[in-house]
């Protein structure tokens, strides 16, 4: 029933952003300044959520929670293209209510524009291999161990998270969500256009060359 797919994404997106943005508000409160512990917190405490919501989500929606994820799943024909889109406007407004919903909970100002400068080649670079990165584990598992799924997304975010120039975004919704935030997570709304490109293009990607790879 889409009303319970759409309503498992939305749910599923915006605990993935309390996760990272009330991670990233609580680490960089905590570490004293330290960016590496605060880093370490963020990228855990999304990974640990990742391998929750997917576990509960996944068996109504798929667990998306991402509309380069959905993109893929479309281009793949696992999903319609008319579900696909209610999909990503789901995720894109649940992922933005979840920025605003940690600001809430942490006492900060609900309207938020981040000034997080990220920016440049190398950081699109990143964007591109954190995405193809993410749709490999997940194609990837689907082809060989599903009920892994949950654990290996996680277990890439979280890694990625330290891999990745920048810091591995990998995610369209989550990258227009932390626009909104100008705390440890955010990005500086003129720089979001070009890393939704770079995860647009690695989704692409991946759709056309990893089912080749794990096909028998």
């Amino acid at each position: 029933m889409m009303v319970r797919r759409l309503a498992a994404e939305a749910l599923g997106t915006a605990f993935l952003l309390i996760a990272v943005v009330g991670s990233g508000i609580m680490a960089d409160t905590l570490s004293g300044g330290n960016v590496g512990v605060a880093l370490l917190a963020n990228s855990l405490a999304t990974g640990f959520a990742l391998y929750v919501l997917i576990t509960v989500f996944g068996p109504i929606s798929g667990a998306h929670f991402n509309p380069a994820v959905t993109l893929a799943f479309t281009m793949l024909r696992q999903i319609a293209p008319g579900a696909a889109l209610a999909y990503v406007a789901v995720q894109i407004a649940a992922a933005i209510a979840g920025v605003w919903i940690s600001h809430a909970m942490f006492g900060l100002d609900i309207l938020q524009t981040s000034m997080t400068q990220r920016t440049g080649g190398g950081l699109w670079l990143a964007e591109v291999v954190a995405t193809f990165g993410l749709l490999m584990t997940i194609l990837g598992g689907l082809a060989r161990t599903p009920a892994q799924i949950p654990a290996m997304v996680g277990a890439y975010i979280a890694g990625a998270y330290w891999f990745t120039a920048s810091t591995s975004f990998a995610n369209p919704a989550v990258t227009i969500a932390r626009g909104f935030t100008d705390t440890f997570a955010g990005i500086a709304p003129a720089h979001i256009l070009a890393f939704i490109l770079a995860q647009i293009l690695a989704a692409v990607a991946a759709a056309l060359l990893l089912p080749k790879l794990f096909s028998d």
